[in-house]
């Protein structure tokens, strides 16, 4: 009893769905999608921009490792200075001035404090924010034994004004009068010597 087998009852195998087929296509499109967007994304920060996403925020203790600071030396040029007579000599603020315009800082002309200051025995340069590091070099041009702080408000001044500068010199009674210390400054002026710290 031969039972022969047909040559063309193979058994079927099931084909796919062309949905299944179609939905499977999609996601290896979306995922090929996202791979190259990505790419784009982190090449276009690579060139030396950082993300603001990627930017360390203050306080949270992140340290960019792209970003590298430099300290640069302290430019005579870079900030303005008013002196202020708060010494009640006549022209002394005026000698002050010519004093350290000599050393090539950009110094505004002369002032007075303004009426019913008291006088001041011991010189105070005083700063405005961001002119932290000038203040301490000009506490040491001057001699390093003067007050250094903060900006008071209103500024003391007889029109009450700064205009452009961001230190203010009070003049007192201990420089009025006197040349600049030789002693630990160079020719453009800038201080050797150790400062005083701010007032806190």
């Amino acid at each position: 009893m031969n039972q022969q087998r047909s040559r063309g009852s193979r058994p079927s195998l099931p084909s796919p769905s062309t949905g299944t087929l179609g939905a499977a296509v999609a996601v290896v499109a979306l995922l090929l999608g996202f791979l190259i967007l990505r790419d784009v994304r982190d090449s276009s920060t690579t060139n030396g921009a950082v993300p603001t996403s990627a930017a360390p925020t203050p306080g949270d203790g992140s340290v960019d490792p792209s970003v590298t600071t430099t300290t640069l030396p302290l430019d005579v040029n870079g900030f303005k200075i008013q002196v202020a007579n708060a010494s009640g000599i006549a022209g002394s603020a005026g000698v002050m001035t010519g004093n350290l315009q000599d050393q090539g800082y950009k110094v505004l002309p002369a002032k007075n404090v303004a009426a019913g200051t008291a006088k001041r025995k011991t010189t105070g340069v005083f700063y405005l924010a961001g002119c932290e590091a000038a203040a301490q070099k000009m506490a040491g041009v001057l001699g390093g034994t003067v007050e250094v702080a903060v900006m008071p408000v209103p500024v003391p001044l007889e029109d009450g004004t700064l205009g452009d500068a961001c230190i203010l010199i009070l003049l007192g009674t201990d420089l009025s009068g006197k040349p600049l210390p030789s002693v630990g400054t160079d020719a453009g002026g800038a201080a050797t010597t150790t400062t005083v710290p701010p007032a806190g």
